[in-house]
């Protein structure tokens, strides 16, 4: 069962999602908050699989509240999807930058919206190779980030190009594919990544790898 935790300000917007999740056998909505703050009590009370956050939101952003759930150690399973309004822009950015699996955008068709919370249940990131694509040509190709380099040289080759294939939004399939190795053993290669540089899940392996340097925005 995928537990779900829906964090936005607008009653409307949660009682939408609330309806679309409750016919789904495997999915159970396990609690509801106006603000971010409220939002991060839930979180603890009740560890939900997914927590759906609206990134503007009274009291705590979604930002805030991403970066303080991938702070706190008892939240570790915690996948926040971040919900806007406006798709991708800056905020999108800080908020995978803090700590989230990806985004959604609130006009998303259903069965999309379906699918997206078992992919985030899954651990995989919500970042389409379109996506990751605009993420990087607007915001990742701005100054690297100091140390971020630093965090790759604990990682093997094999890891290194496994990561950046994570970054071009492969998924361990089409992994496999390019390195000539099994779907295990790639999935593998990106767990100890993961795990090496304290990666929550693949979306900040997507931040990272661009970040780092290991992958360059195309053009530059």
């Amino acid at each position: 069962m995928i537990r779900v935790l829906l964090v936005d300000d607008q009653p409307l917007i949660r009682s939408g999602f609330r309806a679309l999740l409750d016919v789904e056998e495997d999915i159970q909505v396990v609690a509801e908050a106006a603000d971010g703050n409220a939002g991060l009590a839930l979180a603890k009370r009740h560890l939900p699989d997914i927590a759906l956050v609206d990134i503007q939101m009274p009291v705590l952003d979604g930002i805030e509240t991403t970066r303080r759930i991938a702070a706190d150690p008892e939240l570790a399973a915690v996948h926040v999807v971040i919900l806007t309004n406006y798709g991708l822009d800056e905020h999108v950015f800080n908020a995978l930058r803090a700590g989230a699996a990806g985004f959604l955008v609130k006009d998303i068709e259903p069965e999309d919206f379906l699918h997206a919370v078992r992919v985030a249940a899954r651990g995989d990131a919500l970042l389409a190779p379109s996506i990751t694509r605009k993420l990087i040509d607007r915001y990742v190709s701005q100054p690297l980030a100091a140390g971020r380099a630093d965090a790759l040289r604990q990682l093997t080759n094999r890891e290194r190009e496994a990561v950046a294939l994570v970054a071009e939004g492969l998924s361990n399939d089409e992994i496999a594919g390019r390195m000539v190795i099994s779907p295990t053993t790639a999935k593998t290669h990106v767990n100890r990544a993961m795990a090496k540089v304290h990666a929550r899940d693949r979306a900040q392996l997507v931040v990272l790898a661009y970040e780092s340097g290991l992958v360059v925005p195309r053009g530059r």
